[in-house]
């Protein structure tokens, strides 16, 4: 049985920006992270919770 050979060259391929991809997820999770944080900052500022922001409470 004959053995396939290796590549020598390796394609260099760009990841797409959009969908599912890892510089997309990385991207929302630091969104997430940031919006989190200054969510709680003003939380602690104004003494009033995200339903009060809202007029829901």
């Amino acid at each position: 049985m004959a053995t396939q050979p290796k590549p020598s060259v390796t394609p260099k391929i760009d990841e797409p920006k959009f969908g599912f991809n890892e510089y997309a997820e990385r991207l929302n999770g630091r969104a997430a992270m940031i919006g989190f944080l200054l969510m709680v900052a003003i939380e602690y500022v104004s003494d009033k919770g995200v339903l009060s922001w809202l007029g829901l409470k």
